[in-house]
């Protein structure tokens, strides 16, 4: 299990509230939306189809619309409003609160948590 922290302690002060304009945050939803519901419509889409067919239309959706670049731009968007400064620790903010999280590496490397709670 992973181990990941929410408290408030391990951010600096100037990280305890971040503001952001409404229209990035409607781009990020914009962003958010398009690959959650057209995962969710593939997955209805094949329910009741060959597993196969399913699989290659996601990773062909995944590498096709960019997902990670969609995702990468969204994860630039949310921290670009962090102070990014270097704690004691030699990490910022964002660094320390993704230290511990244990990222997939080899076939069967699959987490069920999620940090928002």
């Amino acid at each position: 299990m992973q181990k990941f922290s929410n408290e408030r302690n391990k951010l600096n002060d100037n990280n305890r509230q971040i503001t952001y304009r409404g229209e990035k945050i409607i781009e990020i939803l914009q962003e958010i939306n398009y690959i959650l519901c057209s995962l969710h419509d593939m997955s209805s889409y094949y329910l009741e189809q060959d597993t196969r067919e399913y699989e290659k239309e996601t990773t062909q959706f995944i590498d096709n619309s960019l997902v990670c670049n969609r995702l990468a731009l969204i994860r630039r968007v949310l921290t670009e409003q962090f102070d990014l400064k270097e704690g004691d620790d030699g990490l910022d903010d964002v660094e320390r609160a993704c230290e511990d999280i244990m990222y997939w590496s080899k076939p069967g490397d699959y987490s069920n948590e999620t940090w928002i709670k």
